[in-house]
Parts: C-alpha cells; sequence; structure tokens
C-alpha cells in the first residue's frame, strides 16, 4: 500500500488529456462537450487532446484502458480529465497496469463513475481530484459557476490550503443537452441554506477516501480497489455523494450498513456529505417532494452514521457532487474539518517549483 502524494500540476498552455473512461457520451451530445472544450481552452489556457474513445459510444473496456495507459504514459500530457461518468468503468479496473500509472503520476480529475479510476490512482499512491467533468462543470449551461471555476482553478494549478465555502445559490434542475436554445441560457438556481454540521466539536485533519457511494458498493461487492485491510483508513476523512440515479433513502442506509457491518465506517473521524441530486429527467420532482428526498437521505445517513460511528462528525449538503456549483475534492488529499469554527480546508498539493502557476 502506497501513501499518496500529490501529482505535478500543470500549467497554462500545457496539455492535457480528455477520456472518457465510463462512457462515450461526447458523441451524442456535443453541445456540453464542445462548450467545456472550449472553457478548458479560453478560460484556463489549456489544450485538450482526444483519444480514440473519447467520443465513442460503445467502445470496449480494454480500448478505454488503452486510452488511459496513452494519457499517463505520454510526457506531453500533463492532466487528465474525464469527459463524464457512466455506469461501466469497474470494467476497466482489471485491465489497468498500475505499475506504468504510478511511474506517470498525474492529475486525474473525474467523479461520479470515475470514482473507480480515483480509488485506483490511491492505491496506487497519487492523489486524484474529484469533481470537474468536460461536460457538466466546464460545459455548465449559460456561464461556469464562480465558485466551481475557483475551485477547478486552485485544484489545477495551485498549492497550498484552499477553504471551501457553502453555495449560495445551487442548481439541481438540468436543461437539456441537445437544445442550443435553452442550453444558451443561464440555469434556474434557488438558495442555499448552508451546511449542516452534527457533532462540530473537534478538529479532524486526515486523508481523504470516498466517492461516489452507489460506485463504492459496486466496488465492495466486487472485492476491488478495497483493501481487506481497512486499517489503511484509519483516521481519514470520508466524503460521500449520490447521483443523478437517486437512490432511495432504504438504500442508502443499506449500503451504508454494510460498509459499517464490516467496521469501515468507524474508522472515519468526520464525514463530508454531498448535496443529494434531488431531480433528474426520469424524476423530475416538485419542490416539496425534492425537500422530502434530501430529508429523508439525512436521515438514512444519520442513522447508519449513530450505529456504526456514533462519535463521527459529519457536514451534510457540501457541494461536491452531481448539484451545482461543484467544489473539487482532493482524493487521498489533506482535508481539515474545523467544528468548533466550522471551516473545511483542503490541500490541492505542491506545484512543481521549476513552474509557475497562475
Amino acid at each position: 500500500m502506497f501513501r499518496p502524494v500529490y501529482p505535478p500540476k500543470p500549467v497554462p498552455g500545457d496539455r492535457i488529456a480528455v477520456l472518457s473512461p465510463s462512457s462515450g457520451l461526447p458523441g451524442l451530445l456535443p453541445l456540453p462537450y464542445e462548450l467545456g472544450l472550449e472553457r478548458l481552452r479560453g478560460t484556463f489556457g489549456l489544450e485538450p487532446v482526444e483519444y480514440p474513445t473519447t467520443r465513442a459510444m460503445g467502445s470496449s473496456a480494454r480500448q478505454r484502458a488503452d486510452d488511459l495507459h496513452a494519457a499517463f504514459a505520454d510526457p506531453a500530457v500533463k492532466a487528465v480529465v474525464a469527459s463524464i461518468g457512466g455506469d461501466d468503468q469497474i470494467t476497466v479496473l482489471p485491465l489497468l497496469d498500475r505499475e506504468l500509472i504510478r511511474a506517470n503520476p498525474k492529475p486525474f480529475f473525474g467523479f461520479s463513475d470515475n470514482t473507480n479510476v480515483l480509488a485506483f490512482l490511491w492505491n496506487a499512491g497519487i492523489v486524484g481530484y474529484h469533481g470537474a467533468t468536460v461536460m457538466c462543470e466546464f460545459g455548465r449551461p449559460g456561464a461556469m459557476d464562480p465558485l466551481t471555476a475557483e475551485s477547478v482553478r486552485a485544484a489545477l494549478f495551485t498549492s497550498g490550503p484552499y477553504e471551501l465555502r457553502p453555495a449560495e445559490r445551487f442548481r439541481e434542475v438540468d436543461l437539456p443537452w441537445d437544445d442550443p436554445e435553452s442550453f444558451a441560457r443561464e440555469p434556474h438556481t434557488e438558495p442555499g441554506a448552508g451546511w449542516t454540521w452534527v457533532r462540530p466539536d473537534r478538529v479532524v485533519e486526515g486523508r481523504s477516501w470516498g466517492g461516489n457511494l452507489e460506485i463504492l458498493s459496486w466496488l465492495l461487492m466486487a472485492d476491488r480497489e478495497i483493501p481487506r485491510d481497512l486499517s489503511v483508513y484509519d483516521g481519514h476523512v470520508l466524503f460521500l455523494e449520490t447521483s443523478e440515479d437517486m437512490p432511495r433513502a432504504d438504500d442508502v442506509y443499506w449500503i451504508l450498513r454494510g460498509m459499517g457491518e464490516r467496521g469501515l465506517l468507524r474508522l472515519f473521524p468526520a464525514l463530508l456529505m454531498g448535496r443529494p441530486k434531488a431531480w433528474s429527467f426520469d424524476r423530475p420532482l416538485a419542490p416539496a417532494d425534492r425537500a422530502r428526498y434530501v430529508r429523508d437521505q439525512r436521515e438514512a445517513v444519520r442513522r447508519a452514521v449513530d450505529r456504526y460511528a456514533p462519535d463521527m462528525m459529519v457536514v451534510f449538503d457540501v457541494d461536491l457532487g452531481h448539484t451545482d456549483p461543484q467544489l473539487v475534492i482532493p482524493y487521498g488529499g489533506t482535508v481539515r474539518v474545523d467544528g468548533p469554527a466550522r471551516r473545511i480546508t483542503v490541500t490541492y498539493g505542491p506545484a512543481p517549483h521549476s513552474r509557475t502557476p497562475p
């Protein structure tokens, strides 16, 4: 087991790989993808490099693994960004060359199904970055959310501590990605209510681990990338979020119960729980029903934590998941949760001494 270290950072002008380790949706829905590429170039000064499966639906696990290997092995590529998530990345994991990737560490950005690769990198000793896919965050309708843009810029280019802030306004209702007219307008947002703290009686600082709850449940079932020796997570900061599939509160509790029965939950002194995604095109809930969904999920999390980790400090509604804006979390990087001060600080890692970040 390797203690994760921060890989070297890119600087403006660098080439970065844009990959689809899960789904080739850029080929079906080019509007958010092309907008995301435009912002990577114009706003962040980076040069995206596409690979054979980036826009290809139905690519095999081997083809997607080959693209990951090519991106990490290319010395001219300084970071890797996922186009979007999906539901098939777990099939790529057994095909990845851990030694090749460990020998060529690079920042990897993604979330949702990309929890698979992030967990793989954690075990390879490389800090990853949970968040900021091309189609979702870079390709946001209207303008890129300022809170997202600030967090992404800090994660891409800077070192040292970065203090997370609650979103003053947030969005969970999506606009169609295939309609140029609706996609061009600024989406509707609603007021945020800040973070909710449970047992904020201490300061916890440790490496982070977690990601999308549903993906973690698949990794546990497949016995992949979660070591049998769970002591490697002792004292870490757990962070979790749920997807646009909107799992039921019972399912959330059952997954956490399984983690608790395995002895996993009690190892983490603090949990950052992402703001739940409570609307989708398949389930366009009314505001009252969305509020009920959020409340039920929170109660499910509280029930599992109170049963299996009764001393755990919990912060609810951190903007780290499928809602907008999104804060990037260093996966395996240092996170400080200051309960008495109600502050969360992450460390995005060192920039190379020979290169000056913006």
